[in-house]
């Protein structure tokens, strides 16, 4: 357990007698109120009860923590499916109670890394496209207005499009200014077009020219000039190079062009661009970092106790798009003229890709909301689970001076503690569990993008 959590849970025991006390008043206030009463049972967090208090600020936060919890829990699951899975396609064996971490996921790659340099010539390239994670802003929106009307303010029906103030990087549009890289899209400048950026997608060469990821047409490089070519060309390339990794677009980007630190004046044919870094204003796309939902009444004098939950909830649910992950090869001289060969090699490559691009997801994913091992090997938490282990620690406090159940229905209040305690013990355990993982994941990471390099 961290020093923070050991804090936390000190504070909780310091205050358990105040605490105790007010629960202890009210199921003597509410005869039969208990486990088996009226009010029926108390729910479990790590079980995704959504009414545990009644409150709608206090349940939100539990449901942060069992979506926390969830995540890891569904996370570590595929990856070891995935593991598992790949070692299964490459014949290689893993004893069924092998604990999956770092050095055999080393051993693994150093293997399948093994049997790709023994089947292919000219080594092998990588087309890769990170995954993009960010809360999740609707259901921010959702449980801010689900509070504040908890709380007895009148919400708007119909909110439309909603924007948020977004700590960490904007992807879409920016009320104020866009401090780091913009982006155009083909869609809004009416097809292909010069990009004086980096092209992410596919990039139209009509004259030969290089190309950073897959070539599909004329490929004139060291093996001479090859037609109806596929894959990593070491020269010249003339027809379609799919960049999906971002690069240098010689002809014209049928994607994303995203510029670094544009001028003022910068437009996307008289359209504003998108943004792509810190949003000065509110953001209305989506948030890599912690979004923080707007009230969802004119005048509500609990939205600011309704945000922090909210937040955290969004934050909690990290959504992260599937990578891109593409490999290129070509085959060795022994392998080409066996077609069965040929075939049991693409189909394992098959299974790299897709199981590789669902590990690097999910490791998106853990990093995102938990956090990750520094370069000295040390876990550092994220913003996400720090900011829930803060809310926690405020609402401890304000449990010791009967704030916490100034808005809990009084039938409730001796179901609030049980679930304080099992939050603070789930993201204690949080803390230490997924450090594991996480080790594993990119020790996998670091193995599998440096195939290509």
């Amino acid at each position: 357990m961290n020093q923070e959590n050991r804090t936390i849970m000190t504070t909780f025991k310091n205050k358990s007698i105040s605490l105790g006390a007010v629960a202890l008043f009210a199921s003597t206030a509410l005869t039969g109120c208990g486990e088996d009463g009226p009010c029926g049972p108390c729910g479990i967090v790590a079980e995704g009860a959504v009414s545990i208090s009644g409150s709608a600020r206090l349940d939100g936060f539990f449901g942060a923590v069992a979506d926390l919890d969830g995540a890891f829990v569904s996370v570590s699951a595929d990856f070891d499916a995935n593991i598992r899975g790949l070692a299964a396609a490459w014949d290689f064996d893993i004893a069924a109670d092998a604990a999956i971490d770092g050095a055999l996921v080393g051993e693994l790659m150093a293997d399948i890394r093994g049997q790709i340099s023994g089947s292919i010539s000219g080594g092998i390239s990588l087309n890769y496209v990170p995954p993009r994670c960010s809360a999740d802003i609707s259901l921010s929106v959702d449980a801010q207005a689900s509070c504040e009307v908890q709380a007895g303010c009148e919400v708007e029906a119909s909110p439309g499009e909603v924007s948020v103030s977004c700590e960490g990087t904007c992807s879409g549009g920016c009320s104020a200014e866009c401090s780091g890289a913009v982006s155009c899209e083909a869609s809004v400048m009416g097809g292909g077009f010069a990009c004086e950026g980096t092209c992410e997608g596919s990039c139209a060469l009509e004259v030969a020219a290089a190309c950073d990821g897959t070539c599909s047409g004329t490929c004139e490089g060291s093996a001479g000039t090859q037609e109806g070519f596929e894959g990593a060309c070491d020269g010249m390339c003339q027809g379609t190079c799919e960049m999906g990794a971002g690069g240098s677009c010689e002809g014209e980007c049928n994607g994303s062009c995203v510029v670094e630190s544009p001028s003022a004046d910068f437009n996307c044919n008289g359209e504003p661009p998108t943004c792509r870094g810190e949003c000065g204003g509110e953001c209305s796309g989506s948030c890599e970092g912690t979004a923080t939902p707007p009230s969802a009444s004119v005048d509500c004098d609990a939205s600011a106790d309704c945000q922090a939950s909210a937040s955290a909830s969004g934050s909690a649910n990290l959504t992260c798009t599937p990578p891109s992950l593409e490999l290129a090869f070509n085959f060795n001289a022994e392998l080409a003229g066996d077609i069965n060969a040929q075939a049991a090699f693409r189909a394992r490559i098959s299974e790299l890709q897709v199981r590789g691009a669902a590990i690097l997801q999910g490791f998106a994913q853990l990093r995102g909301v938990i956090g990750e091992a520094d370069a000295n090997g040390n876990f550092q938490l994220a913003a996400p689970l720090l900011n829930i282990q803060a809310e926690l620690n405020g609402i401890i406090e304000g449990g010791a001076s009967g704030d916490l159940f100034a808005d809990i229905p009084i039938g409730r209040i001796n179901c609030v503690i049980p679930a304080m305690v099992e939050s603070v013990e789930i993201l204690a355990d949080l803390g230490t569990n997924a450090a594991g993982t996480i080790s594993a994941q990119a020790a996998f990471s670091a193995e599998m993008l440096s195939i290509g390099g």
